[in-house]
């Protein structure tokens, strides 16, 4: 006996094809909205001003009392004002973390402003908590990030007044100024409390300082090379 033969209209066609079209944009957003909550957890209430009197730890910060809450607790003022770039790496970075604006807290938010002075750099370093998106507000700025093991690759850019770029979180990056004038970029990340390693002064810096022996094997080089270099930080600790 032969089978049954099925016609399928236009109208089915086009209901099975528009079906098709807003599954994947629907999986894509399933996909974003897992990543999002790998940040900072979402807020339960309008706002938990952070209280760094209180006694209580806890991951984050504890809510100070929002009967007693100020608009004082939401704002920060001095974003405006150049920092000190007269050291060794010819950077500032003035951060606006839940520590310096209490009413970051739950919001999973940050901002810093980074001011270079010529040829100045803002070192290799890391944020374990948050990816990090900066934009240059003036001069001319080589930035670059390298990628995980084993590629190690090497992901730059040299960026110019009004250009974008973005950090991956965790990763390490760093930025240099290309110009003979100061420059200034702003950076938002993803975390109230980014957190931020840099490499140098963990590794040559630490407290107590890292065996001589064990740098020497991972740098390739001599324990004398290491002694010298962990020497320049101690002025630093």
């Amino acid at each position: 006996m032969n089978s049954p033969v099925f016609s399928v209209s236009p109208e089915s066609k086009f209901r099975a094809w528009s079906s098709s079209r807003l599954l994947s944009p629907t999986i894509l957003l399933a996909t974003c909205t897992s990543f999002a909550f790998a940040s900072d957890p979402s807020p339960l209430q309008d706002f938990c001003v952070a209280d760094p009197e209180s006694p209580v730890l806890v991951n984050g910060v504890v809510c100070k009392d929002p009967k007693v809450v100020q608009a004082d607790d939401f704002l920060f003022r001095g974003l405006h004002l150049m920092g000190n770039t007269s050291n060794n790496v010819g950077s500032n970075v003035t951060l606006v973390n839940v520590e310096k604006l209490r009413g970051l807290n739950t919001f999973g938010i940050s901002m810093a402003r980074i001011d270079f002075a010529p040829m100045g750099i803002n070192p290799p370093h890391t944020h374990p908590r948050a990816t990090e998106i900066l934009t240059v507000i003036e001069g001319t700025i080589l930035v670059g990030f390298v990628t995980s093991n084993t590629e190690n690759r090497l992901i730059t850019k040299v960026l110019e007044k009004g250009d974008v770029f973005v950090f991956p979180e965790g990763l390490i990056h760093f930025q240099k100024n290309l110009g003979n004038g100061y420059a200034l970029a702003l950076a938002a990340l993803c975390s109230q409390n980014p957190g931020v390693i840099t490499i140098a002064n963990v590794v040559f810096g630490s407290n107590p300082n890292i065996p001589a022996d064990i740098l020497a094997k991972a740098f390739q080089t001599d324990i004398s090379v290491v002694s010298q270099i962990q020497s320049k930080f101690k002025t630093l600790i």
